[in-house]
């Protein structure tokens, strides 16, 4: 380690999330569903819409909100990095666009990809950039806006997404104290590469639902339990859970698999919808401002999406 860091930690959150709401009951005069079908299918009742809104500016309210939180000043952070997979701008990239939002001064600003699992990806980057001397504080914002890439005629996929944005500040950890993000777990499944996608031919989001279904309930328990072990914290010890909030029965089904019995298991997919690569901070977010969470409690969070990729991670709350 260059500069000798041992270890980074998390020390603000923030998340937005757009003003207008679309419940069931809405989305039953626009499609042929109904509350029932949808709650007993994926555990959705409502989610968040952006209007005027763009991805740029959700994540920059989000990390504005992380910042505040962190004691930190953008004078402090010299790297951001977003991840998002509905940035409509393929140049400049979201995160050079917080970063002028917030007037940070040359900071590195990068974006990733890896659709719902890019939040755990993008902490990973950033503990491992703060590690490796290659920066000092970090802002990671997971943001999307779904609803630009909803087929809102299509009944299996319009009941599914929505829109915002969660964040996190990271820094490094004192002389003596105990690293506050543990080492990632994260791969990918390239055989699965098609099951969920955006094609540029057909921009609109398209998966193949019950593959992921059982991909997800059967493989992801070893591969979060995995996480907190290479983290050295036993499952039982987790206070907190928070899962890609992808579908509430995967949810569930994975958080029983797990068998973390004592810890408090995200459900934002009910009230906000699948927010994909937002969906990891802004569960977490809510959660802390709650006081679900104790300070300095092991929180676990794993995600996966499109590529198929996965990644997680134990942190401590702030």
């Amino acid at each position: 380690m260059t500069n000798g860091v041992n270890g980074t930690k998390v020390v603000g959150l923030g998340h937005y999330q757009p003003s207008k709401v679309l419940t069931n009951e809405d989305l039953a005069k626009m499609v042929d569903t109904n509350d029932e079908w949808i709650v007993s299918r994926v555990g959705i009742k409502e989610r968040r819409i952006a209007e005027d809104e763009t991805v740029a500016d959700m994540a920059t309210a989000a990390a504005e909100k992380a910042l505040a939180a962190s004691g930190l000043t953008a004078a402090d952070i010299d790297y951001v990095i977003v991840a998002t997979c509905t940035a409509l701008d393929r140049t400049p990239n979201v995160a050079s666009r917080v970063a002028a939002g917030l007037g940070i001064d040359a900071p590195a600003a990068i974006d990733i990809n890896t659709a719902c699992s890019g939040f755990p990806h993008a902490v990973a980057t950033a503990d491992h950039a703060i590690r490796a001397g290659a920066a000092t504080n970090a802002i990671v914002v997971g943001v999307e806006r779904l609803s630009d890439f909803t087929d809102w005629t299509d009944r299996s996929t319009c009941v599914l997404f929505g829109d915002g944005a969660g964040a996190v500040v990271l820094t490094a950890t004192a002389p003596g104290e105990e690293p506050g993000v543990g080492p990632v777990v994260w791969g990918s499944v390239p055989e699965m590469s098609d099951a969920v996608r955006i094609l540029g031919d057909h921009p609109y989001i398209n998966q193949n639902g019950q593959s992921v279904f059982r991909w997800a309930t059967t493989t992801l328990a070893p591969l979060a339990r995995k996480a907190a072990e290479s983290a050295g914290v036993k499952i039982e010890d987790v206070a907190a859970v928070v899962f890609h909030q992808a579908n509430l029965r995967i949810i569930e089904g994975i958080a029983k698999r797990l068998g973390a019995d004592n810890a408090v298991i995200a459900r934002d997919i009910v009230e906000s919808g699948n927010t994909s690569a937002a969906s990891v901070p802004l569960a977490l977010s809510k959660m802390v401002a709650r006081g679900e969470i104790p300070s300095g409690a092991p929180v676990l969070l794993f995600a996966f999406g499109g590529g198929l990729t996965y990644a997680g991670q134990i942190i401590r709350c702030p």
